[in-house]
């Protein structure tokens, strides 16, 4: 898991061949790319951490050596930080070792700090998969035509306001969740140039 940003030309040419590498190389049951391929084509991309699933949020919830955790965030161009909402399943789950949400919240709070130890923008993200929080129906359907035991228990990865998230964020501090929310957001806005149509 990653979030793969072309700031120019050359980036989304390299974003189209990950795009195709994915889907003709190393398809294996879903589109997939290692991460030496991400390091051959990176010129004109930015690659965020991404979710719960992204290797630093793993790293970090699996109490990996700061070595490696250092390593990962050294990797990514830019930190990624989600609702607590997102990530409420794991205090469900057996097989997390997290159990309350303020736990959520010091993952979210070490994220911070790492960015602002290694000069890593920390970005506040949705995690959207539908818009409206009533349309979680949909993914719910989807979810049990899956299998998924839980499908019945959606958290909530709809489209926030920018009030809703500083809302979210609001145990990072005024300031830090202005930093996180808007002012973040608009510096990696301005690092994409405008992309020549195909």
């Amino acid at each position: 898991h990653a979030i793969i940003l072309a700031t120019n030309d050359i980036g989304r040419i390299n974003l189209y061949r990950l795009v195709s590498l994915s889907h003709l190389t190393y398809y294996n049951k879903r589109p997939r790319v290692p991460k030496s391929e991400f390091v051959k084509y990176r010129e004109g991309l930015l690659l965020g951490s991404a979710c719960e699933a992204g290797e630093l949020y793993r790293a970090i919830v699996g109490g990996r050596p700061q070595e490696e955790i250092i390593r990962l965030v050294k990797f990514y161009d830019y930190l990624e930080i989600q609702p607590l909402g997102n990530n409420e399943f794991m205090l469900r789950s057996d097989k997390e070792p997290v159990n309350t949400m303020e736990e959520l919240q010091d993952i979210n709070r070490r994220i911070c700090r790492l960015g602002e130890e290694f000069n890593k923008l920390v970005v506040a993200t949705c995690d959207v998969h539908f818009l409206d929080p009533e349309d979680e129906v949909y993914r719910r359907i989807i979810m049990a035509g899956k299998g998924f035991d839980d499908a019945d228990t959606q958290p909530p990865l709809f489209l926030r306001t920018t009030d809703e998230m500083l809302e979210e964020f609001a145990y990072l501090g005024s300031a830090k969740a202005r930093e996180v929310v808007i002012d973040n957001p608009q510096k990696i806005a301005k690092m994409i140039e405008k992309i020549s149509p195909v």
